[in-house]
């Protein structure tokens, strides 16, 4: 049941075993479990059965002209009207009609990878149109090629995970289409309001530009921590949607819990639009960090974190590069992109934490509006050739006394070449703005790691921070960052969340910034507090990995194997970067 491609026969099986009166008796739940697996591939198999006829319905109904094209025999498109005929046949809406149309001709024209992962049941439906929807707008020859770069591990991951490496793929194969299509759909932004089937309703924005949404919640951050401090109840989630709706109607929620003050007595404060009012707090640390290097770790403290505490977002921000940033942009999100992108000698995909994949022009424009900011912290991550992160540095300005390198040199971990060696290319990034510049420091860096490096931002009158880059163990561990104690170093804990920017659950995407840290050994038992026995774990996958029916291994410092009380395994790997 394990792997029988998803089909008649296999559903046959599953209604014998299931019994007159679906109870599978006699099933043990490792082989119930491999049923509803089995199951679901029938179910996958049968929806392509019917999408490929739907197929033939297009091939029997072609738009007058369209003549059958390609291996597969489609023409370009079919007649105006098999939209209402499909429609009234499955009692739907014309507009789910033509969606499934769509995604029937797609899959026999640009997607035949995906195509026979369907028909075998690998890939669910919902999974098949998060990759049909990312390929919409790239011809047939780069549709194939995208979904082959995820087509190999597709059926594991979670929607969430897979419409993260599809929107990778597609910008990594036509990164001009990625940044064409994001400022065409900006053409088509609105809001939409609702009905929720609770009776309430739900506000939306649709199609905004990235830097502006992050400016819009980093501002909502701000405005929820100032409501929990004046002491209005309800949890972040709810604060938030309270402090949202404060600012879209320009109210001041905390009032009610204020006491008057005395007439004439010329109090400031006010809502969240007032320029005098001034937080204690930094709105990172309300719990809904996005997991990335400046929300905790090395970076806590520093001079990314504002010290005592910033004041309203908006007041006091560098001004944003004309339209392209919002004012009140900082980099106080995890953009992560490959060095060959931010010095403009490549084209590859950058990342947002907490909102996916970014084509390289936009990933440009985002760390140089970010450079602008004088607040703005910098880490760097060396990867392997499968994005996996092997070493990590966080700058820092250089030693006054620094006097020269250190006499001795160590050799990088083994079976890790740093890429490029020592002296990796370096020039300014393309276009208006700073141009970076990453350069050899001359020092051979911390013991077994990957050098020490200068990363200037061509702005004058800035420091040049020092990088030195540590190894992360991911294969074997030499314990060099251990704790003595329970709790981690904020080296280790900060390392930790680099190598798994999520947690490590089998299918759990909460950043690691909002995780516990975990030892998988506990440390009364006498479990190391080292990478190699620790890691980020939602409260939710904690308790779970606590639970006595339950086993979790790291079977390596990068890699856990989590086995199910019906004797499933599923296995965890480390946050895979782009590269």
């Amino acid at each position: 049941m394990d792997t029988a491609p998803g089909g008649a026969v296999l559903f046959g099986h599953a209604e014998h075993a299931a019994g007159p009166d679906d109870r599978f008796a006699g099933a043990t739940d490792d082989e119930l479990t491999g049923l509803i697996c089995g199951l679901d591939r029938a179910e996958a198999a049968a929806c392509a059965l019917k999408h490929a006829a739907v197929a033939e319905l297009i091939r029997r109904n072609p738009e007058d002209g369209c003549v059958p094209e390609g291996p597969a025999q489609m023409p370009g498109t079919y007649d105006e009207f098999t939209e209402a005929e499909l429609a009234a046949a499955l009692a739907e809406t014309r507009q789910a009609a033509g969606g499934i149309l769509g995604l029937a001709h797609d899959l026999e024209t640009k997607l035949p990878g995906t195509r026979a992962a369907f028909r075998s049941g690998v890939l669910r439906l919902s999974k098949v149109e998060i990759i049909a929807r990312a390929v919409a707008n790239l011809d047939p020859e780069e549709a194939r090629a995208a979904e082959a770069l995820v087509l190999d591990r597709a059926g594991r991951l979670t929607p969430s995970g897979l419409r993260s490496a599809i929107a990778t793929a597609v910008i990594q194969i036509a990164p001009d289409k990625a940044r064409k299509r994001r400022e065409e759909a900006a053409r088509n932004a609105r809001v939409q309001r609702w009905l929720e089937d609770s009776g309430n309703a739900a506000l939306m924005g649709r199609e905004l530009p990235p830097a502006d949404v992050l400016a819009a919640d980093q501002r909502i951050n701000w405005w929820a921590t100032e409501l929990k401090k004046a002491g209005l109840d309800g949890d972040m989630d709810q604060l938030r949607a309270l402090a949202y709706m404060d600012i879209m109607l320009g109210r001041d929620s905390s009032l009610a819990t204020r006491p008057e003050s005395p007439a004439g007595a010329g109090a400031t404060g006010g809502g969240p639009d007032s320029p005098g009012r001034e937080a204690s707090d930094d709105p990172r640390d309300d719990g809904s960090g996005d997991g990335g290097p400046c929300d905790g770790g090395p970076c806590d403290g520093g001079p990314g974190d504002g010290g005592s505490g910033p004041p309203d977002p908006y007041g006091s921000r560098t001004p944003a590069a004309p339209g392209v940033i919002p004012a009140g942009f900082i980099g106080c999100i995890n953009l992560t992109v490959t060095l060959a992108t931010l010095l403009g000698l490549a084209d590859r995909p950058g990342e947002l934490s907490g909102l996916g994949p970014v084509d390289p022009a936009l990933a440009r424009d985002l760390a140089r509006a970010a450079a602008l900011n004088p607040r703005t912290t910098y880490c760097v991550t060396v990867t392997d050739e499968q994005g996996h992160a092997i070493g990590h540095g966080c700058a820092r300005p250089e030693p006054k006394n620094r006097t020269g390198k250190r006499a001795t040199g160590h050799d990088p971990p083994a079976g890790h070449d740093p890429p490029g060696g020592h002296d990796p290319p370096g020039g300014p990034g393309a276009g208006p703005g700073p141009g970076f510049t990453f350069t050899a420091a001359g020092d051979d860096g911390p013991p077994g790691g990957y050098g020490a490096w200068r990363l200037c931002t061509g702005l004058p009158g800035r420091p040049v921070p020092l990088i030195a880059l540590d190894p992360i163990a991911l294969d074997t561990c030499d314990h060099r960052f251990e704790a003595r104690g329970h709790d981690p170093g904020v080296k280790l804990r900060h390392l930790a969340q680099i190598r798994h920017a999520t947690c490590t659950g089998p299918t759990c995407r909460r950043p690691s910034r909002q995780c516990d840290f975990e030892h998988n050994i506990p440390y009364e038992a006498g479990g190391r507090t080292c990478l190699c026995n620790t890691g980020p774990k939602c409260r939710y996958e904690h308790r779970l990995k606590q639970d006595p029916r339950w086993k979790v291994e790291q079977i390596t410092p990068g890699t856990l194997r989590w086995t199910a009380p019906s004797g499933r395994q599923y296995t965890t790997e480390p946050t895979r970067y782009p590269i």
